[in-house]
């Protein structure tokens, strides 16, 4: 055999490989016109190399990100780097349904790519080879992982009968906010509240009706804030809210609206109308506060001065002299 022969051969090989390769391989000249169409990239784009050879990227394939991709097209011929191009920060390049059977939940073929520089024997960058792989598989693997984790972190955070923030989330918020009022002396209010009579409501309706009046509760809770608001509920029947930039004016303000919602809004359960009334505690930060301890046992202590006072109430924490 020739060493022509030999070389043809070779190439033969060569041609088979790019053609049946389970990636897609594009070679581009300087102008961005396509040299190279792979079978991959055929059978994707339902567009044949005869019918591609000498065209235009930009003007064949108009939803590409021309001014984006040109540019990192332009580093690979300048600095004779390779350049990637991962999934995660652009999902796909190229268009391409997603036919995967297993991964039936993608539209698109997620795709990284690597823009790759090739060379003339002189060393001179004159074309520039785009090598795109289908990683649907890896990139739903990963989406959906991430949203378990995001869900399991909802649960962690989440009381299951109210859904407002559990206890220990809510310390953290409330934790947050004593730290930001230390450092920027940013206005900020605490509310606890309870269920008055609680027990009696248990008692006379069952303890079905008494978590059905807890989720009534939160409802008109979860109403009133706003996004900034961080609501929890902290036990049993009683609720703590952290009001943002907000004074104790303020938050009396809103915590007396809260309480008359809850005064005029009757539950009915299994046919019988439920009225409950709350009690209320408010403390705003001021400086005489040393810790987030401190703070909840002042709200507290307004709540209990609430209760005393013949409940359905809202107090506000004054210092005794």
């Amino acid at each position: 055999m020739s060493h022509d022969q030999s070389a043809m051969n070779e190439l033969h090989w060569l041609i088979d490989m790019v053609q049946t390769i389970e990636v897609g391989l594009v070679v581009l000249d300087k102008n961005f016109n396509i040299q190279l169409w792979n079978g991959f990239m055929e059978n994707h784009s339902g567009v044949s190399p005869n019918s591609i050879k000498d065209c235009n990227l930009f003007e064949q394939f108009e939803y590409l990100p021309e001014a984006w991709l040109k540019q990192k097209m332009e580093s690979v011929f300048l600095l004779k780097n390779r350049a990637f191009i991962s999934w995660e920060q652009r999902p796909y390049v190229f268009k391409f349904k997603n036919y995967r059977p297993i991964t039936g939940r993608a539209d698109f073929m997620y795709q990284n790519v690597t823009l790759l520089p090739l060379s003339s024997l002189t060393g001179q960058i004159t074309h520039i080879s785009m090598i795109v792989y289908d990683v649907t598989d890896v990139a739903i693997n990963k989406l959906q992982l991430k949203a378990v984790n995001e869900r399991l972190e909802h649960l962690s955070q989440t009381d299951g009968l109210t859904q407002l923030h559990n206890r220990r989330h809510w310390q953290i918020c409330m934790q947050k906010e004593f730290d930001r009022h230390a450092r920027y002396g940013d206005e900020t209010s605490l509310v606890m509240f309870d269920i008055d009579h609680f027990k009696k409501i248990n008692d006379t309706y069952g303890h079905m009706a008494g978590d059905k009046v807890i989720q009534h509760i939160s409802h008109l809770l979860k109403q009133s804030l706003r996004e900034t608001d961080c609501a929890g509920r902290y036990g049993g029947e009683e609720f703590s809210v952290v009001l943002a930039k907000t004074n104790a004016q303020d938050a009396l303000n809103f915590a007396d609206r809260l309480r008359k919602k809850i005064e005029t809004t009757s539950l009915v359960y299994e046919g019988q109308s439920i009225k409950v009334t709350v009690s209320m505690g408010i403390s705003d930060l001021q400086a005489q506060q040393e810790n987030s301890g401190q703070w909840l046992s002042f709200a507290d202590q307004a709540l209990y001065e609430a209760k005393e006072a013949g409940r359905n109430q809202c107090v506000i924490y004054q210092e005794k002299p």
